[in-house]
C-alpha cells in the first residue's frame, strides 16, 4: 500500500505538470523531425572552377552534380575561393592538370577530389590523380574531423554551459525570494538585469576563457588566426547564452523545467552551427539557423581558427551576435514585469 501510494503520488505530480508531459513527447519528436531532415536532405553539389581545362573533361563534369562554374584567369577563380563562392578549381598547365581546395573541411574536400577523380580518369589515364598537384588555399591533407568539428564544438559547449548554469542560478535567486527583495527595492528592471549580466558575466568571461586555452593549447586545436579574436567571440557568445538564459528562467517554476528548455532551445542550434553542411539541410527549415547565436558564432570562430581571417571579415558575425544579446536583454527588462511593475 505504501509503494502504491507512492506510485500514485508521484503520478499525480506529472498530471499536475503539464508542461513536463507534452514536453516528454515532444521534446523526442521535435528533435527526430530536425536529424531526419538534416540526414535525409539534399546531397552536397561541390562548387568547382575550371580554368583552361579541355572541352572533354568540362562535358565529363558537367554531367555530374557538380556545380561548375569557368574562368579565364587563376586570380578570379582564387578570389571566389577565398569568398566562398567555390569549393575548388582545377586548372590545365602544359597538358597537365593542378587541383587547387578551399580546404578547411575535409567532407568537402573529399567531395571534390571525387568528383574531379571521375571525371579525369577518363580523359587524363596517364597522369593518376595521386601524381596530381593538390593544393590548399587553407588546411591541408592532414587535416583531421576534429580540426573542422572543433570551433563549432568550441562555441556550442560554452554556449551550452553558459546557459545551463545563467538559468537555474538565476532560477535559485527567484525563487530563495532574492529577487523579490531586489524588485521591492528603489531598483529598476534595467539595473537589475544589467547588475545581474554584469556579475554572472565575470565568471563566464573566466570559463569562456579557460575553455578557449584548453582547447587550442592543450588539445592542439588547428588555429591560424588571433587568440584574441576567439576569446572575443567566446565572451560574445558566453554573453548572448547568459542572457537568454536568464530571460527564459524567467518561465521556470524549478531546475527541471529549466533543464526542459535545453531540448528546446540548444539542440537545435547544434544542426544548424555547421557541424552539418548547412547546404543541405532542407530549404524551408533553413531560416533557423540565422536565429540562433551559435550561428553565427561557429561561423566566425571557423574564420579565425581554419581560415586565419581578421576583424574585417568577422565584424558582421560579431556584431549579430552582440545585437541578439542586446535583444534578449531587453525581453529580461519586459519579463520582470510579471513581478513588479516600476
Amino acid at each position: 500500500m505504501r509503494v502504491q501510494a507512492l506510485v500514485i503520488r508521484i503520478l499525480r505530480q506529472f498530471l499536475r505538470d503539464k508542461r513536463t508531459m507534452a514536453l516528454m513527447i515532444f521534446a523526442p519528436i521535435l528533435v527526430l523531425t530536425m536529424m531526419n531532415l538534416v540526414f535525409n536532405g539534399k546531397s552536397y553539389a561541390p562548387k568547382i572552377g575550371l580554368i583552361d581545362v579541355p572541352v572533354a573533361i568540362e562535358t565529363q563534369l558537367e554531367k555530374t552534380d557538380a556545380k561548375i562554374s569557368t574562368y579565364e584567369t587563376e586570380n578570379q577563380a582564387k578570389n571566389h575561393l577565398k569568398d566562398g563562392t567555390l569549393d575548388g578549381y582545377v586548372m590545365f598547365a602544359d597538358g597537365k592538370p593542378a587541383i587547387y581546395l578551399e580546404g578547411s573541411d575535409p567532407s568537402v574536400n573529399r567531395e571534390v577530389m571525387e568528383t574531379l577523380q571521375e571525371s579525369l580518369k577518363a580523359m587524363v589515364p596517364k597522369t593518376p590523380l595521386t601524381d596530381i598537384e593538390v593544393s590548399y588555399l587553407h588546411g591541408s591533407s592532414d587535416m583531421s574531423s576534429f580540426d573542422n568539428f572543433g570551433p563549432v564544438l568550441l562555441g556550442y559547449f560554452v554556449f551550452f554551459f553558459v546557459f545551463l548554469i545563467a538559468g537555474v542560478s538565476f532560477l535559485r535567486e527567484r525563487t530563495s525570494g532574492t529577487l523579490e527583495r531586489l524588485l521591492s527595492s528603489p531598483l529598476r528592471r534595467w539595473e537589475i538585469v544589467v547588475g545581474y549580466v554584469l556579475g554572472f558575466g565575470i565568471f563566464t568571461m573566466i570559463q569562456a576563457g579557460i575553455i578557449a586555452w584548453y582547447t587550442i593549447y592543450v588539445l592542439d586545436m588547428m588555429m591560424k588566426g588571433s587568440f584574441f579574436l576567439v576569446l572575443l567571440i567566446t565572451l560574445l557568445l558566453s554573453f548572448s547564452a547568459l542572457t537568454l538564459g536568464i530571460f527564459l528562467s524567467a518561465f521556470a517554476n524549478n531546475e527541471m523545467q529549466m533543464i526542459q528548455f535545453i531540448p528546446l532551445v540548444i539542440v537545435p542550434q547544434f544542426f544548424f552551427s555547421g557541424m552539418f553542411n548547412l547546404d543541405t539541410i532542407s530549404d524551408w527549415l533553413s531560416w533557423i539557423g540565422p536565429l540562433t547565436p551559435l550561428y553565427y558564432a561557429a561561423d566566425a570562430l571557423r574564420d579565425v581558427m581554419l581560415r586565419g581571417y581578421g576583424w574585417s571579415e568577422i565584424y558582421g558575425d560579431l556584431l549579430l551576435l552582440f545585437s541578439l544579446s542586446i535583444v534578449f536583454m531587453i525581453l529580461n527588462i519586459i519579463a520582470l514585469k510579471r513581478y513588479r511593475k516600476i
